[in-house]
Formats: C-alpha cells, structure tokens, sequence
C-alpha cells in the first residue's frame, strides 16, 4: 500500500454521488438544510452518535435528528472518528485508507494523517484502498459532517473481521479529548416486511439502549461490529444513551413489502454542572434548608438571577447526611422544574418531610453533608423475565425504578456501593416498593446520574 506521507495530495472522489445523495452541491446542500430544520435536535451534547447510511431519501431524516445534535459544537469539534461496515470488500480487522483527503460535492475534507500513523502500528489495522474506493457507509456521513461542523480532520476507519476489543482499542487512542465526536455509521435490519422489521428494530433499539453489544449481531445491524465495539466503549466509560429516531424506508420513501431499518442515537457524558453552576445550586440547596429552619417555608429562587443549565427542567434527588448517615433524601425521578428550582423544593423536602426522620433543626445544620443527584432521563427497559432483567443492568452505573401495579420505587446509582450485587439490589428494590422477592416487575426503566457535593 502507498503511505499517505508519500502520497502528500491523494484524494478520494465520491463514489456515490447521485445515487445515495444528490451530486449537485446547490440540491445537495438544500436536502441537507431541510433534513437538519426538520429534526428535532433537543439540549444533548454528544460524545458519539450513531446514524444510518442509506440513501437520503431514505434515511437523511433520520440521520439529521443524530447530526443537528452537532450544530452548537461546530467551533468545538477538531476530529471525527468515523466507523463503518466494509460492505463490499473484505477487511480483516479495520482498514485505513491512504489518502490525505475525502471528497463530496460540497469539497474536500482533510484526513488526519498523524492519527493513521498512530493506529496502523495496531495489530489489527491495515491500510486498504479498495476497501475504502466504493465503500458508501462512511462516504453518506461526510457531507452531514461538512453541513454542520467547521473545520475538522477526518479519521475514517472501515471496519471488517473485528474484536469488540480492539475497536474499543481504537476508540480510546482518541474519545479521551473533548474536541473529537466518533460517529458510527450502521443501519439496522435488512429486507423483512414493515411489521416484522418493526418489531426486530424495536428489540436491537432495547439492546443498544442497554449496552448490550453481546447481543447485536449482522441480523439486526450491519454496522453491528462498529456499534458493539462502541456500546462496549460506551459501557465501560459510563456513557449514557438516547434513541433519537427509528424508522424504516417503509416510512419514509418505499413500500412496505421488503424494508430496511435506520436508527439515530446519542450517546454523551454526563457532566451537567460546571463549577460556577454547582456552587450555584449547592449554595441554594444549603439556603433553602436554612430559610426553612428559620421561618418554616420553602425559599422560592428567583429564575431571573440564574442561566442554563440551571433553569433547564431536570430530576433530581437532594440528600443529606450527618457523619455519614443518612438524614433525608427525596427527589423525582421526572423532569418537572427548572434544576435551582427543584434543588430548592427537594432540599426543603428532604430535611423537614422525610417520614424516615425528624425536621433537621438549628443544631444539625452545621453538620449536614448535601449532595445532588442530577438524573438523565429514564429509558424503558424491554425484558422477559427477572434473570433478563438482571442480565441488562450495569453495576455503579445505572439506577433503576420498578413497579407493579400502583407499586413503586428507585434505587439512585450510589445504591450499588452498598449493594453491589444484581440480584441483592433487586430484591432490596422489590422490598422498598413492597413487591414480593418471588414476583416478577411489571415495568423497569434504567438511567443515570451526576452526583454533586
């Protein structure tokens, strides 16, 4: 193979402009502006997406809910790490191209040639030009890449013959600095009728919502290396997760006899609070208790006197300690308030109406250890008994509420200090909701949580 230091101008022509997405630039730029208007980008900062890979008319309104997510990081992201299935060529392992730059109809981008230089001394990595020549699982994402993010480099790693490992390997050699997105290119089932597609689609969805790559094979994606490599990453690192948008072309530009699945999904860190904004709200948790020892009434913030992401609605937990022990905690599982709203009301609740404990009063407060739990949003856990269940949670990472019938409760992730055993866990759970150790939960939902002290 030609190095990419010798070939110091190689460029990749697209290879399937005018077939998965228009080869003018002008009709090609204006599909994207109105796939990325119409997508619903909501308040993530994402660490990874995943996007499918079909032809636009397809699937690029699917993509674009995943790549709009990208738009307010476009000064801020420097490299993408691009990963996708080698459809047509076989790759042991992954593969490298040797060119400097990719191209689309809307221009060249850069490729990282220091990084290729950093990942072929890889075992498992090869450079492999054919591979890359009319490969379009990666190509259909380089022009969402250009639309919304500014100047970047470009590793593009097609994936073949892989180890979950060593693509986490990989992952790791860049996913450490906050200025690289990774991006996994992979649609989902191939070639069922509309309903049966839809229900495969729905159960790969619940097994990525769960981290769980052991279980995700070329029958339900065919990116599904790539992807398992990045939800083992994911998983390891603590990362959470969000389904975006799953459709199928069925739904979107073909008939409903023979279809192909897509799925957009976030993955990001939790890191919710900077410093400022956690002195912030710390400051008004230790307030509101103090306000409400003095006169007996909840303090009520005033929004106008804080900023995102503070009056953003978010659930949290307020919990206080005094040597260690426990002495109160409440809080909501739903994001119903703004954060230094619900921060104060839960502080109030956990120090004078906790039914575990009397109200904290003037002699304790010095004393009091405060600690806020943020929760992500809770995600539907799909199962089909207790063992499944038990199979599907990560220990110190996720919480989890149950229920059955009007019976209910959670368990915050800091649970897992104490009980760190899957099956004790439940069971306590069960206990606090007054379900019985031998019935099965109707519903579970998973999440996870910051923790601020």
């Amino acid at each position: 193979m030609t190095s990419a230091k010798q070939n110091i101008m190689s460029i990749r022509p697209p290879a399937v402009a005018g077939s998965f997405y228009p080869q003018n630039a002008t009709e090609l730029d204006m599909m994207l502006d109105k796939y990325l208007q119409l997508a619903q980008p909501g308040k993530l900062t994402p660490k990874a997406i995943i996007s499918p890979h079909a032809g636009y008319i397809y699937s690029g309104a699917i993509a674009a809910n995943a790549y709009s997510l990208l738009s307010p990081l476009r000064n801020k992201i420097k490299r993408v790490l691009l990963l996708g299935p080698a459809h047509r060529v076989y790759v042991k392992g992954m593969a490298l191209p040797s060119h400097s730059h990719f191209a689309t109809p809307l221009g060249n981008i850069s490729l990282d040639v220091d990084a290729f230089n950093q990942l072929e001394r890889l075992p498992f990595v090869e450079r492999n030009d054919a591979a890359h020549a009319e490969e379009h699982s990666l190509e259909t994402q380089l022009p969402f890449l250009q639309k919304t993010l500014n100047d970047f480099l470009l590793i593009p790693v097609l994936v073949g013959d892989a180890k979950p490992e060593d693509i986490e390997t990989v992952i790791q050699q860049f996913c450490q600095s906050k200025d690289v997105m990774l991006v996994v290119s992979s649609d989902l089932s191939h070639f069922h009728d509309y309903d049966t597609a839809k229900r495969i689609d729905a159960d790969t969805t619940r097994l990525i919502e769960c981290f769980d790559f052991q279980h995700i094979g070329p029958k339900q994606a065919c990116g599904c290396r790539p992807m398992n490599g990045l939800l083992k990453y994911a998983r390891n690192n603590k990362l959470s997760i969000k389904t975006l948008d799953t459709k199928n072309s069925g739904d979107t530009a073909g008939n409903k006899d023979r279809v192909v699945g897509y799925g957009a999904y976030a993955l990001f860190e939790p890191m919710i609070l900077h410093a400022e904004n956690k002195t912030q709200v710390l400051a008004i948790i230790r307030k509101s208790i103090e306000h409400g020892i003095k006169t007996g009434e909840k303090l009520v913030p005033k929004l106008d006197d804080y900023s995102s992401p503070l009056t953003d609605d978010y659930a949290v937990f307020v919990t206080l300690k005094i040597g260690g022990k426990l002495r109160g905690c409440i809080g909501t599982t739903e994001a119903q308030q703004p954060l230094i709203l619900a921060a104060a009301n839960y502080a109030f609740a956990a120090a004078f109406s906790d039914p575990r404990f009397p109200p904290v009063n003037a002699d304790e407060f010095p004393k009091l250890e405060i600690s806020l739990s943020i929760l992500t949003p809770a995600q539907a856990m799909q199962f089909d008994d207790e063992a499944d269940l038990l199979r599907q949670l990560r220990p110190n990472i996720d919480g989890l509420i149950i229920s059955k019938g009007h019976r209910r409760a959670t368990f915050l992730p800091i649970v897992w200090e104490s009980l760190p055993k899957p099956k004790k866990f439940l069971t306590e759970l069960k206990h606090k909701a007054g379900i019985a150790s031998n019935e099965v939960t109707d519903e579970a939902w998973h999440y996870t949580a910051e923790y601020y002290s």
